[in-house]
């Protein structure tokens, strides 16, 4: 999926060093690369469920390695919940569901940042439930009308 890396991409705001350093302090991780692995198989992961417009602009948010790292898988053709996720991405690593919860909120809040608000809003419009809370976000509802 390097294809969907344009070459007229601007300078992220942050190195791939710098958005490791966040990623190990909001884990708690105590090496770099505990940080980097959990980075590359939660952007893999996230890049098997945004689509679109959202994925090309957020990989020009990110740092390049993390772009890669977000665009190595394809697409899948259903997507998944946020727990579903969580669920899958512990299967795909073989930790525990709390691992995987645990990793998912640390590498995603760095994305929250990097992807700023407006984006984050569009990648959230277009995933199913349960994603806003991975990103740190509150999962706010749509209020239905009430029936007549």
């Amino acid at each position: 999926m390097y294809d969907q890396l344009r070459s007229d991409r601007s300078t992220p705001a942050v190195t791939f060093d710098q958005m490791l350093e966040r990623v190990r302090y909001e884990g708690a991780y105590p090496t770099r690369e505990r940080a980097e692995e959990s980075v590359r198989t939660v952007l893999a992961a996230l890049g098997r469920q945004i689509t679109g417009e959202e994925r090309v602009d957020l990989t020009q948010r990110l740092p390049l390695e993390a772009a890669l790292a977000l665009t190595s898988s394809t697409p899948d053709i259903d997507q998944l919940s946020g727990w579903s996720f969580v669920k899958d991405l512990a299967e795909r690593t073989g930790v525990s569901p709390a691992v995987a919860r645990w990793d998912t909120g640390a590498v995603l809040a760095a994305v929250s940042a990097l992807a700023g608000p407006d984006l984050l809003a569009r990648v959230l419009q277009r995933l199913p439930d349960g994603y806003a809370l991975l990103f740190g976000q509150a999962q706010l509802r749509q209020t239905q009308p009430a029936a007549a």
